[in-house]
Formats: C-alpha cells, structure tokens, sequence
C-alpha cells in the first residue's frame, strides 16, 4: 500500500463531510462540530443514517457485482471516505485477491487512517488529491504499476457528487465524469449514487444548510434528471438508474428498508460502450 502526498492537519473546528458520514455509519471517527452538524442536518433532512447504509450497501453490491460477474481488476474510488469496514478493496479481494484499488480522497483524516488501515496491502493506494484531478490521478495509477493496461476499470463516485459545485469549467461535476470517461476503454464501468430530492425547496434548504455547516466545501442536492445525464452515451446496466435500494438488491433486502425517505440516493452503473 502507498499513500501519496499526505497532509499533516486536521481541521477539527470545521464539520467534514467524511466525518459526518462516518457519524450516520455508526464509527467513531468524528468530533463534537461533527456530531453538532449531523444533528442540525437531521433537523430539516431526517433519515440521514438510513440513507448512509442504504449507500455503503449499494456499493457493497456494486463493487461485488463488477468483480464477480464482469471480470473488473482495477478501481478507482474517488471521494472515498474514511475507511470502515467492508472497504472496496476489501469486497473486491475476496472474490479476486489480485483486484487492485486506488482510494482518491483530499481529507486529511481520511489519507491518516487509509496509511493505518491499508499498510500491509500492496494492490491499494490512498491517493491525497482533488477527485476532479482526473488526469494526475490516472497518470498515478499507470505510473505506480497499479493498473495494467488492458484490464477491465471501473470508477466509483459513491454518494460524493454532490459534493461538488456547479462550475462552468472543467471542475463541474458533469465535466469530471466526462473526463473520467474519456480516459476509460471500451467495456469499462462508471458506477454514481448521488443524494436526490424531486422536492425543489428541500434541495435548497439541504444545500444552504450543508454550505453554511462545511464553510462552503459542498455542491448541492439535485434532481433525478440532473444525476441521470451524467449517465448519457453509456450502456447502462439493469435494472437502470433507480433508487439504489433497488438496485440488485440481495435475496435477503429484497423487500426490505422500502420505507418512504425524505430524500433518496439516486444512481446505477454504466458501461462505456464499443466505439
């Protein structure tokens, strides 16, 4: 395993994203202004936890359905998170121990626990860097000899879109998936859950509130329509871009955790189809 470019401070005044979501996953990786931002966010968007296992076991299901049943060896996870249990790596090299992962994240407390976490695994990275870097996060993986030219790729953006500003340049996030794309072959995969509302006034006041809590280091809740562009010109998979809690849902789920949410996480996996 190698971490690249680690940065040495933590911002334990300010509420990190990471953190936060480690809070709604049950960890203990997370601080008082952590704790104290989840509880004003559950204010006006309850059902955060909930939506917070819905995700991790989406890409539980989607990182062992592209390993198992369509021979992917390489990934990259970008906007990662803290490490938890059942990491990619971890789904992923039980099925194929030489599957190889790179973990793409800029907070510092994430890049520390990756290096604690992952230090005796030589097919994973912890990457300190901006996901929208897409070039030099590539250019990382070729270089490091992590990925090998030919074999099958998938890139996860897993609940992190939303994290990312509109812009009008190469940093929107409709533009990182294009680039992510435009570096991927034939018969790679793109997988994106994203947090979404069809409620225009509950998106706006999510995202004024999440502005406000992380100092601006956050994008904004978007439609349903927003979050499938980012799929157009890919082939994708069954059953489409739903709900992820419908999205291959174990024997065991099927069925379960269909309570109606405030909100939702919405989003699929696609392949880059033959030119």
């Amino acid at each position: 395993m190698s971490v690249e470019n680690l940065p040495s401070e933590i911002d334990t005044t300010t509420p990190s994203v990471a953190r936060m979501y480690d809070l709604y996953l049950g960890g203990v990786e997370n601080y008082d202004v952590d704790r104290q931002a989840c509880a004003e966010l559950d204010r006006i968007a309850p059902d955060c936890a909930p939506l917070a296992r819905i995700n991790r076991a989406f890409l539980a299901r989607v990182v062992r359905t592209l390993v198992e049943e369509y021979g992917v060896t390489q990934i990259i996870d970008h906007g990662s998170g803290l490490p938890t249990q059942n990491n990619v790596h971890e789904i992923a090299q039980r099925i194929n121990p030489d599957v190889r992962v790179v973990y793409v994240d800029n907070d510092p407390m994430v890049l520390a626990h990756g290096r604690t976490c992952l230090d005796e695994n030589d097919n994973t990275a912890v990457l300190s860097m901006d996901m929208r870097d897409t070039a030099e996060i590539f250019d990382f993986a070729e270089r490091k000899r992590l990925f090998r030219p030919g074999a099958r790729t998938a890139c996860l953006f897993i609940s992190v879109l939303h994290c990312l500003k509109d812009s009008p340049d190469e940093r929107d996030p409709a533009a990182v998936v294009h680039k992510v794309v435009q570096r991927l072959q034939p018969g790679d995969f793109l997988a994106i859950s994203h947090l979404a509302s069809e409620d225009p006034g509950f998106r706006q006041r999510v995202t004024d509130l999440m502005h406000e809590l992380t100092q601006g280091s956050w994008g904004r809740v978007r439609s349903r329509a927003e979050i499938e562009e980012y799929f157009t010109g890919l082939d994708v998979l069954p059953p489409g871009i739903v709900d992820v809690r419908g999205w291959r849902p174990d024997p065991d789920q099927a069925g379960h955790d269909q309570q109606r949410l405030a909100w939702e996480e919405w989003g699929g996996v696609a392949q880059v189809p033959e030119a």
